[in-house]
């Protein structure tokens, strides 16, 4: 997988190194955002993507190549770097959540859609009932939720933990600490930690029921409630997909991507998405004491947002076979 104008000259970390200081200097970038963002919201935001974003490709790049690096440095500060990229998601993910819920009540309610098989009979009329304080629910719910996150993260970025990692990764902006392996010919060793990653991922898609996938909806109320129990190996493969589309930038720093490679990346980030809003509405329902009209939007919701995952499910099964990766047998 490396370029192949490197020579016999070239060793695995005079590879990987550029791709590492890079995504290094994109942290310190995203440190020096949150540093001036001081009582800007906007700026805060761009500072949080930045971090995140250069967290997760520091912290896969560390992951796939391990056996060329220092070990034990790689370990750590991937631990690390993957706490920090955990939290500073948190408080999106909360704000993308509950803007997917209302807006998908507010489709259901006005008639903007079929409705789903929910539990319960009621029609049309109910669902117009219970939206309103449904919404006014997973409102309260997920603000919480959110501003406990953004605590988190202040905390987080403020923590000599945090520092730690800004004085780690402010280290890799300049030296990338190496294993004996990485001192051998990029040509010799570089290949095999990508096609590990690569063998990996398509081993997790090999095991997915693509073909199931392959219907854009599956109505059935059984059987979108036999889905929410599959979720996991569509997760782990999201993020399999990642390390190999991180492993494919680190080697083909000047290269083009692949453009079918991000739109199954997308979709199986819009199955998570919506898994997670249908765990949100399913949570929300069992609040004790609420009316049956708001119960029955609530799983409407649910239900609309299982179909939801269905739909990214078809998505990446149809991106995937477009993809100039392997196709799986």
């Amino acid at each position: 997988m490396h370029n192949p104008d490197h020579s016999q000259d070239v060793t695995a970390g005079e590879v990987l190194a550029p791709y590492l200081h890079a995504r290094a200097a994109d942290f310190l970038r995203g440190l020096r955002l949150h540093t001036e963002s001081v009582s800007d919201t906007a700026g805060a935001e761009e500072a949080a993507r930045t971090l995140r974003g250069a967290a997760r490709r520091i912290g896969g790049t560390l992951h796939t190549f391990r056996p060329l690096l220092d070990t034990a440095w790689a370990d750590q500060l991937r631990t690390e770097l993957a706490w920090l990229s955990g939290t500073l998601a948190l408080e999106q993910a909360c704000t993308s959540r509950l803007v997917r819920l209302v807006d998908a009540l507010s489709r259901l309610s006005s008639g903007g859609g079929p409705v789903p098989t929910a539990r319960g009979t009621e029609g049309g009329t109910g669902l117009t009932v219970g939206a309103a304080r449904a919404g006014a629910l997973l409102e309260r719910q997920l603000t919480l939720a959110r501003t406990r996150a953004h605590s988190a993260s202040l905390q987080a970025l403020g923590s000599a933990r945090f520092h730690a990692i800004a004085d780690a990764v402010a280290l890799l902006a300049s030296e990338v600490p190496l294993g004996p392996a990485g001192s051998a010919p990029a040509v010799e060793v570089i290949d095999a930690p990508a096609e590990l990653a690569e063998r990996r991922l398509l081993d997790a898609v090999a095991a997915l029921p693509l073909s199931r996938a392959a219907h854009p909806y599956n109505a059935d109320a059984l059987a979108l409630a036999a889905g929410e129990g599959q979720d996991a190996p569509w997760h782990q493969t999201r993020l399999l997909l990642r390390l190999h589309r991180y492993a494919t930038e680190a080697l083909h720093t000047g290269g083009e991507p692949d453009s079918h490679l991000y739109e199954a990346a997308r979709a199986l980030d819009r199955h998570r998405d919506a898994a997670e809003a249908a765990t949100a509405a399913a949570t929300a329902a069992r609040t004790p004491r609420i009316a049956p009209a708001t119960a029955y939007a609530l799983g409407v919701l649910h239900a609309d947002q299982r179909h939801e995952v269905e739909a990214a499910r078809f998505a990446f099964q149809h991106a995937w076979h477009r993809t100039t990766a392997p196709v799986v047998s």
